[in-house]
């Protein structure tokens, strides 16, 4: 396929991906009440500072729900956009990878629902004295709590990422294990990039991402041994 038809089925999936996180929004909002409810409770009572800023607040939720719901979709196409770069073999397991692709965002949206932000909103909330009060933006929070929600369910994929580049023979284990001091670095700044500007949220991030690095070391391994065995396969004799 020519360049431009690369670029014209991108186009494609990506207009159907926000077709879908715009329906799914949709249907969100009718629910956006509870699910403010949901997203705030490690926080508790929270207050608007101008008059449309909690019906904004509110679209805001319904979009990262909509973003949510629809991400099985999503998943589903960028594998679509990716599969003729995969071998006839792998490309059969593209429902695998969708699935793969949600469990793991999934397990990144809770695992920075349940404990990240508990964990951080308690840590920031401790500086509060009694000349001190604490009076939190419903839309600054709520724009902190989706960036961090975003940002763990789209570094859950690193697994998934390496696994497939592995079976592409992009990458290798031992490109991966011989790097892992620079895979570190990096990892700090992603962190340090994608969540607020205080150490200890930048660490309650980088520390679980460590250890996704060294489980896509495992799972790197694995895919390599796959795809050796499917060249042996394939060669003659």
């Amino acid at each position: 396929m020519p360049l431009l038809g690369h670029l014209e089925e991108l186009r494609k999936r990506i207009l159907l991906s926000l077709v879908a996180v715009a329906v799914a929004a949709v249907a969100a909002y009718f629910f956006s009440r509870y699910l403010q409810d949901f997203l705030t409770w490690p926080v508790g009572k929270l207050v608007f500072l101008a008059p449309t800023e909690a019906f904004f607040t509110r679209l805001k939720i319904a979009v990262f729900a909509g973003l949510a719901v629809a991400s099985p979709f999503v998943f589903y196409q960028f594998w679509r956009f990716v599969r003729p770069a995969l071998m006839e073999n792998e490309a059969r397991h593209m429902s695998l990878a969708v699935l793969s692709s949600t469990v793991f965002f999934a397990a990144g949206l809770g695992f920075a629902l349940f404990v990240v932000l508990p964990i951080g909103i308690s840590f920031l909330l401790s500086f509060e004295t009694p000349e001190l009060a604490a009076m939190i933006s419903v839309s600054r929070y709520v724009d902190f709590a989706g960036l961090m929600l975003l940002a763990f369910g789209l570094m859950f994929q690193l697994p998934v990422v390496v696994f497939f580049l592995t079976r592409l023979g992009i990458v290798e284990p031992s490109f991966l294990g011989k790097h892992r001091k620079l895979a570190v670095m990096v990892l700090l700044v992603a962190a340090a990039v994608l969540t607020p500007p205080d150490v200890f949220t930048q660490l309650l991030m980088a520390v679980p991402l460590l250890a996704l690095y060294e489980f896509s070391l495992l799972v790197s391994r694995l895919a390599a041994r796959q795809r050796r065995r499917s060249i042996e396969r394939r060669e003659p004799g």
